[in-house]
């Protein structure tokens, strides 16, 4: 994948993709290139306002772009289903999901349905939307795919989902915001094994896979800031986007690679070939995020907290 950018992208016209937390980084970035190719894109975003700058902004970077903006709150359960119906309402077919949106290392705080916030928002926001927007997926295939973005902090967060950790999930005493962040992330891929495992099973055509960013200039970064105050670790991370940090429209490609490159298989991991900055290569996983047995408890558990089911897929 050397060299790989976004004019490498395949022609996308004639495609609907949904990128979640679309109005700034990453996920602006993403639909922006999505429809500067021919794909026709929602946006899905929290603020109403944010959403529309966004909108506009994209239009005008991109003329004649074909894109739109619906309200998506993934801390909310009952808004990623209206979210839903109003998608599955405009759109007979859904070729394209990106997970994009997230949180980042917050103090601890609940969302509307009681889950940590980081946990509720990173993971059973998407899982969710992932469920009910799976007919309008299944309805564009073959070739639909789901990319969730996880990060190569996944490595600090493990899931230990046959201890009875998932408790611990939302358990406000001894919380720490960087381990929940990263069992965020390692839930974001746990979901992608196990969705490819159960797609592969079904025969379906769907693929399910995975990326993350590197170290990129991100509004994450400046959204703890914003939270914690000025402190030691705010300051760092400024820096570090400053100096260290790869611009956001690098960090977009690997999520662009795994959307839409051809070859990309079930359950594939994609990041910056030297982990940290680089043009998109397959990435490092910690093992625990390709165990079956995790991958089958979690999903089971990640079904009873949102409500949605996968029914019709095979265990």
């Amino acid at each position: 994948m050397p060299g790989w950018n976004a004019s490498k992208i395949p022609d996308q016209s004639g495609r609907t993709a949904v990128v979640t937390g679309a109005n700034s980084g990453i996920g602006y970035v993403t639909a922006r290139e999505l429809a500067r190719h021919g794909a026709s894109v929602v946006l899905a975003c929290r603020s109403a306002a944010r959403g529309q700058a966004a909108l506009v902004r994209l239009r005008a970077e991109v003329p004649g772009a074909e894109a739109e903006f619906i309200p998506l709150d993934l801390a909310d359960l009952a808004s990623v289903r209206e979210f839903a119906g109003a998608c599955g309402q405009r759109r007979a077919s859904l070729d394209l999901l990106v997970n994009n949106a997230g949180v980042m290392a917050l103090p601890y705080g609940r969302t509307a349905d009681g889950f940590e916030t980081q946990f509720g928002v990173n993971h059973l926001g998407h899982f969710a939307l992932t469920g009910l927007l799976l007919p309008r997926l299944r309805a564009a295939a073959p070739g639909a795919r789901i990319v969730n973005v996880s990060s190569g902090f996944h490595v600090l967060g493990r899931i230990d989902v046959e201890g009875g950790g998932m408790d611990a999930l939302s358990a406000e005493h001894g919380y720490r915001r960087w381990v929940a962040y990263g069992r965020s992330k390692t839930a974001n891929l746990l979901f992608t094994h196990e969705l490819s495992r159960r797609f592969t099973a079904a025969g379906s055509t769907i693929t399910a896979a995975a990326a993350h960013p590197g170290y990129a200039s991100s509004n994450l970064h400046s959204g703890a800031s914003k939270v914690e105050g000025p402190t030691l670790n705010s300051r760092v991370a400024a820096f570090g986007n400053a100096v260290v940090a790869q611009p956001t429209s690098s960090g977009a490609l690997p999520t662009l690679y795994a959307a839409t490159a051809p070859g990309v298989g079930q359950d594939a991991f994609i990041g910056p070939r030297f982990g940290w900055r680089g043009a998109p290569a397959p990435s490092w996983r910690a093992k625990w995020t390709l165990d079956d047995t995790s991958g089958e408890l979690f999903w089971a558990a990640s079904e009873k907290l949102t409500g949605v089911s996968y029914a019709s897929l095979p265990r």
